[in-house]
């Protein structure tokens, strides 16, 4: 995908159309989130297949091997799809990843809440009909889509099946201080030690959760944040790497080449074209 942020809808026809296609197990390189208001998703992913009937809510995240097929039930079909780029909502992101999971679909109740949830994916789709899309009103309001999802997921599942699991709790406190020091060159030890564990354990969770290591999470992170600094700000290269904790400008770059396949200058260029155009 070559948007930062992408919003569509399922219907009868496009489910019609994406059953009759090939459709293999596959991965990508965004995060997605489908809203059902109607219609039923068969679902294979976290290597079992599931099917939830709508309202539902189901989160992919980059990366993970899945394979979606929306189909109507009682004859009607009608589905939110959303598209974004990790480093849209960096702040949020990795939060994600951990309350996600094993747990990608959620069944929700019919009602005013489910609604507000309706009523935020039109709004960030009338806002992207705009002749100038206002991507930070898109950002704040899918933020807040995720809050309330959240609270949603609370009401619905027992506390002590989602958060009350030593290794999700273990791995949101690294997420936690990984988002107050990815800035600093620290280490996996680093967060070791301020979680009171070895390193090896704590690269363990990570490798179960998210199947990277603690040192490609510390630099998936700091990338994104890269990547975010490099759209909203004026920063030169030199000081985004500096901001970041890296001590060599042409480190920093060949890192970020590496990861993102561009250099930093033709990730801004790219950004730029594309949200001008």
């Amino acid at each position: 995908m070559n948007k930062l942020f992408h919003i569509f809808k399922v219907d009868e026809t496009e489910a019609k159309k994406i059953s009759e296609q090939p459709n293999e197990p596959h991965n990508h390189d965004y995060e997605e989130l489908l809203i059902g208001i109607d219609g039923e998703l068969e679902h294979f992913i976290d290597f079992n297949i599931t099917k939830t009937q709508a309202p539902f809510v189901s989160f992919i995240t980059k990366g993970k091997m899945h394979q979606v097929i929306p189909k109507p039930y009682n004859g009607k079909c009608n589905i939110w799809g959303i598209r974004f780029k990790s480093e849209f909502i960096a702040e949020t992101t990795f939060q994600l990843y951990s309350l996600y999971h094993d747990q990608a679909n959620l069944k929700l109740e019919n009602g005013f809440c489910f609604q507000r949830l309706v009523t935020i994916c039109e709004m960030m789709y009338a806002e992207t009909k705009q002749e100038t899309i206002d991507f930070s009103i898109i950002k704040q309001l899918l933020s807040v889509l995720f809050t309330m999802i959240e609270a949603e997921r609370k009401k619905t599942e027992p506390q002590n099946e989602t958060t009350q699991k030593t290794q999700h709790i273990s791995f949101g406190n690294f997420l936690t201080i990984l988002e107050e020091n990815f800035r600093r060159p620290e280490g996996v030890e680093f967060y070791a030690e301020k979680l009171f564990m070895s390193s090896r354990n704590l690269n363990l969770i990570c490798q179960n959760i998210l199947e990277q290591s603690v040192s490609e999470i510390i630099e998936t992170r700091k990338l994104i944040e890269a990547k975010n600094l490099l759209i909203s700000t004026e920063k030169t290269i030199s000081e985004i790497a500096y901001e970041l904790g890296y001590n060599e400008n042409s480190y920093f770059s060949n890192v970020f080449k590496k990861k993102s396949g561009q250099s930093p200058s033709e990730f801004r260029d790219d950004m730029k074209n594309m949200l001008t155009s």
